[in-house]
């Protein structure tokens, strides 16, 4: 079973990109959970949600204390020591950034994923609600999803105009990732 946590803000779409992450590996044929953990209920305070996948029915419905990946969506969090709380040995970290760290961001992160989502999606959609975009990131950083297993669930999540604009986030996201792979 991989455990996947999701750091973010409320705005960013932490929530709807761990509903996104279920649909696309029950698409892909995976046993899925995943749900969300708020505390005030308010654009601006943190979210963390949670997203499991296995190719064996998953029992496990609590939260996630030793994730295999980490997704921030909040970039002011990565220096949060909370964020990597349980992260397993050759973990993976897909961050939203603009720009790679310096050093390792912790020791037990084996692969990095940075992209600039909240500029992409200002670019594209005129907002910061990154989740598809950091969703693009996940899937190149990662190699878990395939992109078009992520375009083929968007049209359930937005229609319109947002779908496009959202189909171009999730892409430019799974296109302009930087990755880096450590020791």
């Amino acid at each position: 079973m991989i455990e996947i946590r999701l750091h973010g803000r409320g705005g960013q779409g932490a929530a709807s990109a761990s509903g996104m992450l279920v649909s696309a590996f029950t698409e892909e044929g995976k046993y899925t959970c995943g749900f969300p953990m708020f505390g005030f209920e308010r654009r601006g305070a943190p979210v963390t949600t949670f997203a499991r996948f296995s190719d064996k029915p998953i029992t496990e419905k609590t939260m996630i204390y030793t994730p295999n990946c980490l997704v921030v969506l909040d970039s002011a969090q990565l220096s949060f020591p909370n964020v990597y709380a349980g992260f397993q040995e050759n973990g993976i970290l897909v961050a939203n950034s603009n720009r790679l760290p310096e050093s390792k961001p912790h020791e037990n992160c084996k692969k990095l994923g940075v992209v600039d989502a909240t500029s992409i999606a200002i670019e594209e959609i005129g907002i910061a609600a990154i989740n598809t975009c950091i969703l693009g990131a996940f899937a190149a950083t990662t190699g878990w999803l395939q992109l078009d297993t992520l375009v083929n669930i968007l049209p359930v999540y937005f229609k319109g105009k947002m779908l496009d604009t959202n189909m171009r986030s999730l892409e430019r996201g799974y296109h302009e990732t930087q990755i880096v792979e450590y020791e």
